[in-house]
């Protein structure tokens, strides 16, 4: 698969037959899994793209711009026009991420929201600082979110009440994720300085910290919905962590 431009987010659908990505070209981009062919292309955002994402029946694309418009784009008509643009936002889109009827995204204007499909309503939740990454916790009732400030956030998805903060990280010049374990008993997140940090949900201790060994940035990470791994990435590399949060090897 060659994009062409630099890529700046990739998934995966939920039958694991299509991939979405978007780059600096302003546009998505459909993959054939199986023959790596470029299926279609879309395109209508002003700036670059930073984050896609699929629904859970893998009938829509959602993306995420530096513009501050979410656009959602249908994978079963040929229409190249977006369905719904979400246009809230006052400054970047850094991600955007789909549950069940909600959407949930993170800005630069220091603001997440979620729009509830089912019934045309949206929460906006000021965290005070600019948002790098947003997602739900497993039960659907929390937010954790990332800041430019070095914190993660654990918030009430309906008040913005801050629960708990995670601190020790670093990140201030880049976008740096967290996310939930599978078993929603801990947090993780990148960090600046080369390291992946794992606090107790709970208690907010750090419990472990993981070093990406030769890697300066630590960015991206993912956690297996029902298994104990965690995938990570740096510039130029990809590792896979088994046994954490606390016992922990690598690939």
């Amino acid at each position: 698969m060659l994009a062409g431009y630099e890529v700046l987010d990739a998934r995966g659908s939920s039958d694991n037959s299509l991939i979405g990505s978007c780059s600096l070209d302003k546009s998505v981009m459909m993959w054939n899994v199986s023959t790596g062919e470029a299926l279609r292309k879309f395109r209508g955002h002003a700036a670059r793209v930073n984050c896609v994402a699929f629904n859970e029946e893998s009938t829509v694309i959602l993306s995420g711009s530096v513009d501050g418009t979410v656009r959602i784009w249908d994978l079963r008509s040929r229409n190249k026009e977006p369905i719904q643009v979400l246009d809230e936002a006052k400054d970047a889109i850094m991600t955007v991420g789909v549950s069940a009827h909600e959407i949930l995204t993170a800005s630069l204007d220091c603001y997440t929201r979620i729009y509830d499909l089912r019934n045309g309503q949206l929460v906006s939740n000021c965290v005070g600082e600019s948002v790098t990454c947003a997602s739900f916790s497993g039960d659907g009732q929390c937010v954790l979110t990332s800041t430019m400030g070095s914190s993660v956030r654990l918030m009430d998805r309906e008040t913005g009440e801050l629960l708990s903060q995670y601190t020790g990280h670093l990140s201030k010049e880049y976008k740096v994720e967290s996310c939930f374990t599978s078993s929603d008993t801990h947090v993780m997140s990148g960090s600046e300085d080369g390291y992946v940090y794992c606090w107790d949900l709970v208690q907010a201790s750090l419990t472990n910290r993981l070093e990406h060994t030769g890697s300066r940035v630590v960015h991206s990470l993912s956690s297996h919905p029902s298994q104990p791994f965690l995938l990570t990435a740096s510039l130029g590399q990809v590792w896979l962590w088994s046994n954490q949060p606390n016992n922990t090897e690598n690939t």
